[in-house]
């Protein structure tokens, strides 16, 4: 059953160096402060999921906190490249990073075998491709009914799977809504859940698209107002364009990376001071 607790006990309790994490989040509800935390506990040698990574992983990856990084697609959305990401792959700057790359397709339907209890799934995507080649993780299965040759992929089971969502009640249920991605998938999916949300509520109304978490597959609920910025919580916050546009100055200087990190992320308690840290023209810079 989830428990609600602080995300900085949250992530001491739940995610360990050497531990498979995944932070999803799908153009909205991005778990940016719980990344942060990470870096700020110093956890290393992580292998990291997610099917988009953008900013958040790229300060992770520059920070030194991750081994690999398994992914279907990698940027800055809107403004540019994760060059901490690229120094990371081409230079090896912090340090060597593995890399698997799969499709969206690929991932999802990872998340989902592991989401049900499966060893592997399959799809079609892969046919005609040469992704196979390079990826180890996608083999070839033979249908028992129809013949037909289907890629394989084996699932996806994280140690801890990190998502925001809107709301939660006062019994540890959550509750997300609009563009939610492989949240559950990913929630499911894990060992562990730390799940960010908005606010408390007495009971959930409807929405549409509405996905309903229940306590028993959480374990923690940390209240984290504003915890995607700057992506952003549809119907609590817009998502902060200007902020993804600094990011691509800030991220092709390692030395500036750094001194970012350093005063905006390490010198900083928690996902309220990193936020009074910034420039409040950030805050108020919003895509329309």
């Amino acid at each position: 059953m989830a428990r609600f607790s602080s995300l900085r006990d949250a992530v001491a309790e739940h995610i360990h160096d050497g531990d498979t994490v995944a932070l999803e989040g799908f153009t909205h509800l991005i778990p940016f402060a719980a990344g942060q935390e990470i870096i700020r506990q110093r956890r290393m040698d992580l292998t990291l999921v997610r099917m988009t990574p953008d900013i958040i992983y790229d300060q992770l990856i520059g920070m030194g906190c991750a081994r690999k990084l398994i992914f279907s697609w990698a940027g800055n959305p809107g403004a540019g490249s994760l060059h901490r990401f690229r120094d990371a792959v081409e230079h090896s700057v912090p340090h060597v990073l593995e890399i698997e790359e799969h499709s969206h397709a690929g991932m999802a339907t990872r998340y989902q075998a592991g989401a049900s209890g499966l060893p592997f799934g399959m799809l079609r995507g892969y046919a005609g491709t040469d992704l196979a080649t390079i990826t180890p993780t996608i083999s070839w299965v033979t249908c028992p009914f129809t013949g037909e040759n289907l890629a394989a992929v084996p699932a996806l089971r994280p140690d801890v799977g990190v998502i925001c969502a809107q709301q939660a009640d006062r019994d540890g249920n959550v509750m997300m809504w609009g563009i939610t991605g492989v949240q559950k998938e990913a929630v499911l999916a894990s060992h562990h859940s730390i799940v960010l949300v908005e606010e408390i509520v007495d009971a959930f109304s409807p929405h549409t698209n509405g996905v309903v978490l229940p306590s028993w597959v959480i374990d923690d609920v940390c209240v984290v107002p504003s915890g995607s910025y700057p992506s952003y919580a549809q119907d609590y916050s817009q998502r902060a364009g200007a902020f993804y546009a600094q990011w691509e100055p800030i991220s092709k200087d390692r030395e500036k990376f750094l001194a970012w990190m350093d005063e905006h992320v390490l010198a900083t308690k928690d996902h309220a001071e990193f936020l009074a840290s910034l420039d409040p023209a950030l805050l108020e810079d919003v895509d329309d």
